[in-house]
């Protein structure tokens, strides 16, 4: 690496004294023996780090590309490898520390976590007919008995499709078909802001016509009333009462579907993300290891909800197969008040906390001093996850909640890629804020022209990809395998061989560093300028009343795009002085990014539409820019009249 002649943090000896990779020169060896021998780098880390019931024959099975198989003829389970192997030294040590949305608490054991799993397996398995290789559909809130499904599953080789609690019964519908599901399970409800929602009757209306599911589960949380069908709808809650506490864990082979996770496009039906079981388990492990650097007696909190994947691989299955206590919360961070995270790390002395940016930026909205009311000193590594994170939400998340201290890990991933590719590793690698940095040791990222497919130089922007396979790569659509091929092989070839596309756009500065610049359609084409969204968005956020921000394109007559900026800000806009407002944000556009770069439309709004999960839904600002009808289903928002709101601001 050249000298850095950007701001950068550099890593706190204080950790890197004892971080599983300490210094540059160590991240640097890994990824040379990566690059020395690929087969030889996966076979050390498969040997040491999973339990193998039977040994694999072969590392890498390349012969049909891109539908490759990892650790060949191998056998495992992953239950054995997140709970069973553990309970010889961990049986007492907290697994799991739940929290709910009303501040109720339960600490679950490794042992119990064993229980509570085999009984469940036990319950589908004997009571529902599920068998290996069967689809179950888990349609939770964010409670231990979520974990739990999840698991069962596991332990008796069904595949599991996890859907977002906060998605409509349509959108839930076309999950359960596409899979093909047998069995659901749900709950009654769950509570969110301390009053108690539904989710029952959401599967009831997706199950109201023709359906496969044969049986549904149902948890009871929040003991409203709902409607039970006599041979369809079962209580969890008596039936677990029968079931024995040991179960046989299936025996299944590394490539075995592990789970699908629906991800949805702006057209056609959603695509199922099938992820197999040993590769995805390695993984997931090593990402926990090397990315949050848990110690044995660390408590990790990721906020996420399990229906996403950062849930999947960052709340159960990595912290579980490391023997971490995770925690899972049912809330949302800003109820009762902006302090409730902080309280939380307080009293559970969280050493790892990993969140999205914009739960940043609207914690540092809401509750800009409400860190500095906690002891906040049991922080060692802070995460972020889902978009970039602009440099003035790094700055505050840095020195407000992480006291300067703190690594970030600024992680770069997909559902597609199963973890973490790019990102920090606390105690070794310099920060730049805002940067995803370097790809993780044994991930072959290259920044590739789209045309000729070749490496760009420093400080030219192409297209993010991996040139390699690697073990917890998505390994199909499914059902779909055509689509598989073009949505991720069928855009760049390098050396004539077509490597897997991320869909974002990137570049590289003058030392190397990465920088995730958004989706690659979400780049905006003003005369002839391409500018990720993403890039826009960051300029704006860096005026000092700018809260969130969110950049969409717009036809424009004579540049062929414009660019349309909705902007919340700290302190309300007094009234006749939006305008100036305006100018003054392009000001600070121009200073960081150019005159081509600035905003056509600004119109300042109250909030943006996000999902409950804290992600915005741009194409619905898209299709307000161009004022067309919105078609988007925003039942799934956090509040959905909020698209109402700013329909009439940019009609006004």
């Amino acid at each position: 690496m050249s000298e850095v002649k950007k701001p950068v943090f550099q890593p706190n000896p204080q950790f890197a004294a004892t971080a599983r990779i300490k210094n540059m020169d160590e991240y640097l060896a890994l990824q040379k023996m990566a690059e020395e021998d690929y087969e030889g780098f996966w076979d050390k880390f498969a040997k040491e780090k999973i339990d193998w019931i039977k040994p694999y024959t072969q590392v890498l099975d390349e012969s049909d590309t891109p539908f490759c198989k990892w650790f060949v003829n191998g056998k495992l389970n992953v239950t054995h490898q997140c709970i069973d192997r553990h309970l010889a030294t961990r049986k007492d040590k907290a697994a799991i520390i739940f929290e709910g949305d009303r501040g109720d608490k339960q600490t679950i054991t490794y042992l119990e976590l064993s229980h509570s799993v085999n009984k469940f397996a036990n319950l589908l398995k004997n009571d529902f007919g599920v068998k290996k290789g069967d689809r179950v559909v888990i349609y939770m809130p964010m409670i231990p008995e979520a974990a739990y499904a999840m698991l069962a599953c596991a332990r008796i080789g069904a595949i599991h499709s996890i859907v977002f609690g906060g998605f409509s019964s349509e959108a839930l519908k076309d999950r359960i078909e596409d899979a093909d599901a047998k069995v659901v399970i749900t709950a009654d409800g769950a509570f969110r802001k301390g009053k108690p929602y539904m989710l029952k009757s959401v599967v009831d209306e997706a199950l109201s016509q023709k359906s496969p599911v044969q049986k549904v589960l149902v948890v009871q949380r929040n003991n409203e009333e709902i409607t039970w069908i006599a041979g369809r709808d079962y209580s969890y809650n008596e039936l677990i009462k029968n079931q024995s506490n040991e179960c046989e864990a299936e025996v299944m082979d590394s490539e075995d579907p592990l789970f699908l996770l629906y991800t949805s496009g702006s057209t056609g039906k959603p695509k199922g993300v099938q992820h197999n079981t040993a590769g995805y388990i390695l993984w997931a492990q090593m990402t926990m290891e090397w990315v949050f650097d848990v110690k044995e007696n660390d408590i990790y909190w990721c906020t996420a909800d399990i229906g996403w994947i950062t849930g999947h691989t960052y709340i159960v299955y990595g912290p579980l197969a490391m023997g971490a206590t995770t925690v899972m919360f049912e809330g949302v961070p800003t109820y009762p008040d902006a302090g409730r995270p902080w309280k939380m790390v307080e009293e559970y002395k969280i050493n790892q906390f990993y969140t999205a940016p914009t739960a940043i930026r609207v914690l540092h909205k809401t509750g800009e001093n409400e860190p500095a009311k906690y002891d906040l000193s049991s922080l060692k590594v802070l995460g972020t996850v889902g978009e970039p994170i602009d440099p003035p939400a790094w700055k505050w998340y840095y020195e407000a909640v992480g006291g300067s201290k703190c690594a970030i890990v600024d992680t770069y991933w997909q559902t597609e890629t199963g973890g973490h590719i790019i990102s920090p590793l606390p105690g070794a690698t310099p920060m730049k804020p805002g940067c995803a940095t370097f790809p993780l040791p044994g991930i072959m990222g290259e920044i590739l022209d789209p045309q000729t497919g070749q490496k760009v130089g420093l400080g030219e922007s192409g297209y993010m990809c991996i040139t390699r396979p690697w073990p917890a790569m998505i390994r199909g659509v499914w059902g779909d395998p055509q689509r598989f091929v073009k949505a991720y092989f069928g855009d760049i070839k390098k050396e004539g061989k077509a490597v897997y596309f991320t869909g974002d756009g990137a570049h590289y500065d003058e030392d190397g560093y990465i920088t995730i610049t958004g989706r690659t359609d979400d780049v905006i084409n003003v005369s002839g300028h391409r500018l990720g969204t993403a890039e826009v968005e960051a300029a704006c956020a860096k005026h000092p009343n700018v809260a969130e921000v969110a950049v969409v394109g717009k036809p424009h007559a004579l540049k062929g795009e414009g660019i349309f900026a909705y902007i919340m800000m700290k302190d309300e806009v007094p009234f006749g002085e939006e305008i100036e407002m305006a100018k003054e944000i392009n000001k600070v556009i121009i200073q960081e990014i150019g005159n081509f770069a600035t905003c056509d439309d600004i119109v300042f709004v109250p909030g943006l539409p996000k999902t409950r999960s804290g992600k915005i839904m741009r194409r619905i600002l898209r299709s307000i820019a161009k004022g067309e009808a919105i078609t988007q289903d925003i039942s799934t928002l956090e509040d959905p009249s909020i698209v109402a709101t700013i329909e009439a601001k940019v009609k006004g």
